[in-house]
């Protein structure tokens, strides 16, 4: 299927959001130890990339599962394709972080996990971690207990006639959500899945049947689109209480639908610029970036206590440049052969 690379554009956006947020403690600690001062940025809401990975999610699940609608045997492929897709690199991750933890436990800013939670993270069900947060071993699991709900679902739905495959699936988020809101606190692993945010795979499926119906948004458009999601994005930063579970799924979300919407549902022939294909290979693996750029940010500012480098305004240009650098090359020469190997093993 030819790529849409605005979307993968979007997908580097997101991963580099993330990064963008971890690495500004570590910054302010080579700061602090200096006696320097160190204001962090606030311009974005840097954790919404993960409400703009959730949103291209839903719609990537539509948009490439295309020949497998109305398939038999659909629901099998489908999740092996996912499982091959997500689990080396992060069973990868997750090991390494357990490795690192047991090696220099000063490294890591939590405690020693208990047996559940490692089994819970190896299998993306939500656990509670020692420090009393629903989230794996490896904290940076938390989007992928979401991501495997959804693949299930999916994956349930393909098994369903054609016509019923994405409403039940948007019908059983709702429904998720509306019991978590209505009668909640729930137990797990329901009041973990029942987030509102777990909304935003809806939003990204909506996005995907408009595009297959044929919408397509001219430049004059396009344009105004993606900077109303921007100028969303900068309001919710600074909007007091938008970060709570409904009102960040409103603003993030909303925001996420708005660039997705001018990503995805470009006009179709347009020569693309060389620019953004460059930024789209660093979409291609937006995936290892968001795994592995805390384990880059945190091993480069111990080189920099060490060197003496404290000033923030290197160490943080230097520390997102060794992310992407990183992740390109876990991309190449881990996810990339990992993920045919996974496919081969599994028949997908």
């Amino acid at each position: 299927m030819q790529p849409i690379y605005s979307i993968q554009v979007l997908r580097a956006l997101a991963a580099f959001m993330v990064a963008i947020h971890h690495v500004q403690p570590d910054a302010a600690a080579l700061a602090e130890r200096a006696g320097l001062s160190f204001t962090r940025s606030d311009l974005l809401p840097w954790m919404a990339g993960v409400d703009i990975f959730f949103v291209v999610s839903g719609f990537i699940m539509v948009h490439a599962s295309q020949d497998l609608l109305g398939r038999a045997g659909a629901s099998r492929l489908f999740l092996k394709r996912r499982l091959a897709r997500i689990v080396p690199l992060y069973w990868a991750m997750t090991t390494l972080f357990l490795l690192v933890g047991l090696a220099v436990p000063a490294l890591l800013n939590s405690g020693v996990p208990s047996l559940t939670q490692i089994l819970g993270s190896y299998l993306f069900w939500p656990t509670v971690s020692t420090q009393g947060f629903v989230q794996p071993v490896y904290s940076l699991g938390w989007t992928l207990n979401y991501e495997m709900l959804f693949y299930v679902l999916f994956a349930a739905g393909l098994a369903l006639p054609l016509r019923w495959t994405l409403p039940v699936v948007a019908i059983v988020l709702a429904v998720l959500v509306a019991a978590e809101s209505l009668a909640g606190p729930l137990q797990l692993p329901f009041g973990f899945w029942g987030q509102p945010i777990v909304l935003e795979f809806a939003a990204g499926m909506g996005i995907a049947i408009l595009r297959r119906k044929g919408l397509r948004l001219r430049g004059a458009v396009r344009v105004p689109v993606a900077a109303a999601g921007v100028a969303v994005l900068i309001a919710a930063a600074h909007v007091p209480g938008a970060d709570g579970p409904w009102s960040s799924v409103l603003w993030r979300g909303g925001a996420a639908v708005l660039l997705m919407l001018a990503a995805a549902c470009g006009r179709e022939g347009i020569v693309t610029p060389k620019p953004v294909k460059v930024l789209a290979t660093v979409g291609d693996a937006s995936y290892a970036l968001y795994l592995v750029h805390p384990f880059v940010i945190r091993g480069m500012r111990e080189v920099a206590l060490r060197i003496g480098l404290h000033a923030p305004a290197l160490y943080i240009p230097l520390a997102l440049a060794g992310a992407v650098l990183a992740a390109l090359l876990v991309y190449r020469f881990f996810e990339k052969p990992a993920t045919r190997l996974a496919r081969r093993w599994l028949g997908s």
